[in-house]
């Protein structure tokens, strides 16, 4: 028996990508044509797959990841942060055939980015990966998969999440349309509020000032794609939990936004991810998931970089703790 095969059936599982982040600072974001001068650099670990298996680790998750990196520098870097994270990187690959996946990315005053990335061995990964790593799916409470990726590793791991009778966390970004079959084998989707828009073809995209009916009606059109517990973020305006399956009363719930100074926003979608992830597996409603998700994301916007700015538990309850009191 494998040390996978007897692990608690708390743990998540990660599918998808591990990217090197090259971030430049900049007073501001350039338009169209324009050079403009930054203010400094930095090399980072990050990748969203990588991102939220450590985020979530942080948490006290226990988390495997699987994905492909390069024979290079990159590639190490992201082996070892993710690792040092207390990751599982056992089903990592290491692809002789292309480089480590790359994300380039300009922060500004505000904290706000702009992002192109290039697959490099995130292309790689391919469903035999999957299988290579069915153990881990054995054990899984979750299973948490993001769009970095091609879609038929994705839909692999959907698949292999449904069969073990684990929750299937979907992040449709970066956003892509997918097929009815891998929306129907994803329990949970998480999207931004302009993702919520692509995917129902709405031509306004929701909001914070959207009211209960308003929100009803986008519940239903989830609902009517066989998504029946959809998670939309608002960025600065909190998120709003739609949840076909509970009560009535319940199925629309409002989540606060938690307010800090942001230096980098890069990553807290991420963060918020994961932490999801991690409360899921340990059996919290999608509500309350959300709620604490929503600290761990703020938190995450007020450090420079993606994983070395991710929070751990206890600092996410000292200022949950501390916004109580304050309300």
């Amino acid at each position: 028996m494998s040390t996978h095969d007897s692990a608690p059936a708390s743990r998540i599982v990660v599918v998808g990508s591990l990217n090197a982040d090259l971030t430049i600072y900049c007073d501001r974001l350039p338009q169209p044509g324009e050079t403009i001068h930054g203010n400094g650099f930095a090399v980072n670990p990050g990748g969203k797959s990588a991102n939220q298996a450590v985020a979530a680790s942080k948490l006290g998750g226990q988390v495997s990841l699987v994905g492909a990196v390069g024979e290079d520098p990159n590639g190490a870097l992201l082996l070892e942060s993710t690792a040092r994270a207390g990751v599982d990187i056992s089903h990592v690959r290491r692809a002789a055939e292309a480089a480590t996946g790359v994300a380039i990315i300009s922060v500004d005053a505000a904290g706000e980015n702009s992002i192109i990335i290039s697959a490099g061995a995130n292309g790689t990964l391919a469903p035999a990966d999957v299988e290579a790593a069915a153990d881990l799916f054995r054990g899984a409470a979750v299973v948490c998969l993001c769009l970095e990726v091609g879609l038929d590793p994705v839909a692999a791991a959907a698949q292999a999440a449904r069969d073990a009778g684990a929750t299937v966390l979907l992040n449709l970004s970066p956003y892509a349309e997918i097929p009815e079959t891998l929306a129907r084998l994803s329990d949970v989707l998480l999207v931004n509020a302009h993702e919520a828009s692509l995917f129902l073809g709405k031509e306004t995209i929701p909001g914070a000032d959207m009211d209960a009916a308003e929100w009803e009606q986008v519940r239903k059109q989830f609902a009517d794609h066989g998504l029946h517990r959809v998670l939309v973020t608002l960025g600065a305006h909190g998120s709003v939990v739609l949840d076909s399956q509970a009560a009535d009363s319940q199925q629309i719930t409002r989540i606060p936004p938690t307010k800090v100074v942001a230096v980098d926003t890069t990553g807290a979608g991420d963060a918020f991810t994961g932490a999801v992830a991690a409360r899921l597996a340990d059996g919290a409603s999608l509500a309350e998931a959300a709620a604490f998700a929503s600290v761990a994301a703020a938190l995450a916007a007020t450090k420079k970089g993606t994983q070395t700015a991710y929070p751990d538990a206890a600092e996410v309850g000292l200022l949950r703790n501390s916004h109580t009191r304050r309300t």
